[in-house]
């Protein structure tokens, strides 16, 4: 399905965040490209101004003004007339700069849209790249409730009668945020890196058995709530009969990898019985997680230790 932005799309909604005005080429507003085109030919969206390998969205900072500014008259028409004759949907120069009077009237003379803006030619072209590359990122909705526990992005799953909620609040309660409940939204942002968001409709919102429908921002303040994370683990809650849980392996846990959007995310399952302390096992299996991240093993360390100890014994 075809994802199409134009320039006014573009400059409505990054107005406000990159200090964005329109100064010439107005009649080029319908410009147009598609974002799920140009993802497929690897096309460049946002770049410096570039003749050989052009971007749809022209940018001209500091150091190309300057670059331009260097040139014969003659020199600084042709790369100009080059420029306007790739056809970008609209041209932007950054670093408050003021914009040279010939590229202007090009602009109107092309009807093709030239925009500024307050900050810098780096930063424009960062937030825009991540934000559209978010847009047309392939998406996975997962049933669960989707937290940052300890600074690390996870996920707690398991059936509707699991306790996921209740969890979640217990976790809220003891300094933990949340992205969101029930139904998070997972996209690819890296060939290794998946993140997590809210729905708009379900933003702040925590269901919980008994109590109804709970707006943790006003219970908990702004602080509990998280815009979006990676998603680093995955939580998985399970009732379990005495012998399922004896088959679980006593040194690495119940540990698997889940494969989301075709990146591995490790998974661990979590025994659900009375009287265990979800919160507290799920906040050391975070701690846990991290230390694996850093190269340390518990299970490596204990096997380690027991097996010198052994050697020494024989000896």
């Amino acid at each position: 399905m075809a994802f199409l932005l134009t320039t006014k799309a573009l400059f409505e909604t990054h107005q406000e965040a990159l200090g964005l005005e329109w100064v010439a080429g107005y009649s080029g507003v319908s410009r147009t490209i598609d974002l799920e085109k140009c993802k497929e030919e690897d096309d460049i969206l946002f770049g410096h101004m570039n003749i050989i390998q052009p971007s749809h969205v022209q940018v001209l900072g500091d150091h190309e003004l300057a670059y331009l500014d260097r040139l014969s008259n003659t020199a600084r028409k042709s790369q100009i007339r080059a420029l306007f004759a790739l056809l970008p949907m609209n041209i932007v120069v950054t670093d408050q700069a003021e914009v040279p009077h010939d590229i202007q009237a090009a602009a109107d003379e092309n009807d093709l849209p030239l925009l500024t803006s307050s900050v810098s030619c780096r930063k424009l072209i960062n937030y825009l790249q991540e934000y559209y590359a978010i847009a047309v990122a392939e998406k996975q909705v997962l049933h669960g409730v989707f937290m940052e526990v300890k600074g690390l992005g996870l996920l707690l799953t398991g059936k509707s009668s699991a306790g996921k909620s209740e969890l979640a609040l217990e976790l809220l309660s003891r300094g933990h945020r949340i992205i969101a409940d029930d139904a998070p939204e997972f996209f690819r942002v890296a060939a290794d890196t998946i993140r997590g968001r809210c729905p708009s409709l379900l933003q702040d919102f925590l269901e919980v058995r008994g109590l109804g429908i709970l707006n943790v921002r006003a219970l908990f303040g702004d602080s509990a709530i998280k815009q979006d994370k990676n998603l680093r683990l995955i939580i998985h809650l399970k009732e379990m009969s005495e012998a399922e849980i004896q088959q679980i392996n006593r040194l690495e846990g119940d540990l698997v990898g889940r494969v989301i959007l075709d990146v591995e995310i490790p998974e661990i399952t979590i025994p659900v019985a009375s009287g265990r302390n979800l919160a507290v096992l799920v906040e050391s299996a975070a701690s846990q997680h991290i230390l694996r991240s850093k190269g340390y093993h518990a299970d490596q360390e204990f096997i380690r230790r027991h097996t010198e100890q052994i050697a020494r014994d024989s000896l």
